[in-house]
């Protein structure tokens, strides 16, 4: 993921000295509080910042380490770093397969790397021949979809997880694809085009493009409604949170929202949208119904934790929202853990 702003407002510094207090004294108690911070996984020894997280549907987080070439391994219910995959210039997407036991792992200098889900051994090195960066993983067809390329060789390709052979089908985009995300029920991809101003959807079945003009820049991530036919992107210029209608293309909401983000997740069960930003807070939007939406809360977090991971309630009924702390002057990196509250 590309860097287009860098936030220095003095005020946001406060929130960083002291995290679990920043993130459950900033509200009066009348003020919702969707998510609150409970706990910090430390992450010792990683530099830079974090990019995407997967998930293995259990207990496992995998969150690539961008400014560490490496994916950090966390142990959901022991709250430790539990295996540290080192050795992966610049990662960026992580997918697991569940069914094939396999974890994939996007580099941003042109290589998709897959793994054992079970001991973390390299299986196989696929080349792309340029940036590979979201990944997301298909159950129903056993295949990750691979956003890679630069300019004319944007694309989505395809893995196959049970061979891990790269599939001669991929549909090219003329721009880097940046956040995508699948239809379950459908057979649409929507993929964020940031140097085209666009968002692409793409049709599995005929292999059609259909190309839905921005207005707003700098659309990087994306999250996905279908139940309610919405795709929610957030963008950087300026800092919006966007709603499109999916049988139409057209806009049906705009609001302003926390800046540099680079992660979207949508809650289906509370219609909630979390999106986490660089400029040190997490904006969470209530959904009253498919057209209309409001703030809810601004929940501090701190500079630079643009990242996360929000993957629906855990195997004991909780809730957990990661957020990708990068290292800051008086601490080292983690892994903070809020709690999801109705």
């Amino acid at each position: 993921m590309k860097l287009f702003r860098r936030v220095s407002s003095i005020g946001f510094l406060l929130f960083v000295n002291s995290p679990l207090l920043q993130a459950q004294g900033g509200a009066s108690p009348e003020t919702p509080r969707p998510l609150v911070l409970t706990e910090a996984i430390a992450t010792p020894g990683v530099q830079g910042r974090f990019d995407h997280f997967g998930f293995d549907g259990k207990n496992q987080l995998f969150v690539a380490a961008l400014g560490n070439n490496t994916v950090e391994v966390i142990d959901i219910s022991a709250r430790v770093r539990s295996h540290t995959i080192t050795g992966i210039p610049n990662p960026q997407g992580v997918a697991f397969a569940p069914d094939a036991k396999k974890l994939f792992v996007a580099s941003s200098k042109g290589k998709l790397r897959v793994y054992s889900g079970e001991n973390f051994d390299l299986v196989k090195e696929i080349d792309f021949h340029g940036d590979v960066d979201n990944l997301r993983y298909d159950a129903a067809t056993h295949r990750v979809y691979v956003g890679f390329g630069e300019d004319e060789t944007g694309a989505i390709g395809m893995v196959d997880a049970a061979t891990n052979e790269r599939l001669p089908e991929e549909y090219k985009l003329g721009a880097h694809p940046e956040s995508f995300q699948l239809e379950t029920a459908g057979p649409n991809i929507y993929v964020n085009l940031p140097d085209l101003k666009q968002i692409a959807v793409i049709n599995r079945k005929t292999g059609a493009i259909t190309r839905w003009p921005m207005t707003l820049e700098h659309n990087f991530p994306m999250a996905l409604d279908e139940a309610d036919h919405r795709l929610i992107v957030a963008t950087h210029e300026p800092a919006r949170l966007a709603i499109f209608d999916t049988n139409t293309g057209h806009s049906v909401a705009e609001f302003p929202c926390v800046q540099d983000a680079d992660d979207v997740y949508y809650d289906s069960g509370r219609k909630r949208i979390y999106v986490p930003g660089g400029e040190g807070y997490i904006s969470v939007f209530q959904q009253a119904d498919a057209d209309h939406y409001q703030l809810l809360a601004k929940v501090p977090s701190t500079l630079g934790a643009r990242t996360a991971g929000y993957f629906g309630k855990g195997h004991k009924g909780f809730d957990r929202f990661f957020l990708g702390v990068p290292p800051r002057a008086d601490h080292g990196a983690e892994i903070w853990i809020y709690t999801v509250q109705d």
